[in-house]
């Protein structure tokens, strides 16, 4: 089919309502007789259904949130003295077991003492608890969460995406 063969139809004229009897749609212009459609400036909101509690108030609601940010570990300051490390970070915690691996987010809480000297690395930790440490004779620093290290199966999925980009390029 080519552009000059197309049979076009010009666009249907609208309807000339309310131009009297002989137009066809005159008098009421196709609104019926009385009620609130019949008016001039009735508008109804969306769902409305004339009083009726509307089809999306009536429908079940999804109760609830998920929050995407990972919750934190917590150790305590007693946790502390058992371990024998001087300096404390997440790979220290996840081999004492203390934390199930080593990429969690961790935060030191106060729930009984330390006494020995600490230098504490991990991500976050209560203003008592730093004082706490500090009064031990420690120090805390705070610092990012680890990120997991990419494994050969995604290194491998990376190349192909990569070659596949180059190839479209």
């Amino acid at each position: 089919m080519k552009y000059n063969e197309l049979k076009l139809t010009k666009a249907k004229a609208p309807k000339r309502v309310g131009r009297g009897i002989a137009a066809g749609q005159g008098k009421t212009a196709g609104r019926g007789t009385k009620g609130q459609n019949s008016r001039t400036g009735s508008s109804r909101r969306p769902g409305f259904e004339g009083g009726q509690n509307p089809l999306m108030q009536r429908m079940p609601k999804l109760r609830g949130f998920k929050s995407k940010i990972p919750d934190a570990d917590v150790i305590y300051l007693s946790q502390l003295d058992a371990l024998s490390a001087k300096v404390i970070d997440n790979n220290v915690l996840a081999e004492a077991g203390l934390v199930p691996n080593a990429f969690t987010k961790v935060k030191l809480i106060v729930k009984g003492e330390v006494t020995t000297a600490k230098t504490v690395k991990i991500q976050a930790a209560s203003a008592q608890a730093i004082v706490a440490v500090e009064k031990a004779g420690g120090t805390f620093e705070r610092v990012e969460r680890q990120g997991r290290p990419v494994t050969n199966e995604d290194n491998k999925k990376s190349r192909k995406a990569k070659k596949e980009a180059k190839a479209t390029a």
